[in-house]
């Protein structure tokens, strides 16, 4: 199974994605790279070092500014029409998913399979701490009990 395939499957999983979603707006965590990190189970620090860079290549060039559209296009922007508002603020949205489904294509590259030797709570605390190393490991437990 690739990637974006588990990570589609596993997002829809009860609380999952409030857990991720969090992650992101109060810790500042970049979902595709944990979701990568639950997937392939690593600590190698040479593969979580360049999984957090392209991480932060991605979302600094592509995902935050779709992101940014996105959420300004949520609150009625008058005299625009409804319709049109909602309907630019879907492609956007798409364009966005597209964004974050290139991201996991290019961390696959980087580990593409499972160590499933690695314990789920090290390798997302190990991809957190790559991504961001104030994160908190407590942080991550609601993540760690929906991916379980």
């Amino acid at each position: 199974m690739s990637l974006w395939n588990w990570a589609v499957d596993t997002y829809g999983r009860p609380g999952v994605a409030e857990a991720a979603l969090a992650l992101q707006n109060d810790h500042g965590q970049n979902v595709p790279l944990l979701l990568w990190a639950a997937f392939v189970r690593t600590t190698e620090p040479e593969a979580l070092s360049g999984a957090a860079a392209l991480a932060r290549t991605w979302e600094t060039t592509a995902i935050l500014p779709l992101r940014g559209v996105r959420r300004a296009l949520k609150a009625p922007l008058p005299p625009t029409p409804e319709a049109t508002r909602e309907a630019l603020r879907a492609q956007v949205k798409a364009a966005e998913l597209a964004a974050e489904r290139g991201l996991l294509e290019a961390l696959e590259t980087i580990h593409p399979g499972r160590a499933p030797l690695v314990p789920l709570r090290e390798a997302l605390a190990a991809a957190g701490h790559a991504w961001d190393p104030r994160l908190e490991s407590g942080d991550l437990a609601a993540l760690v009990r929906a991916l379980v």
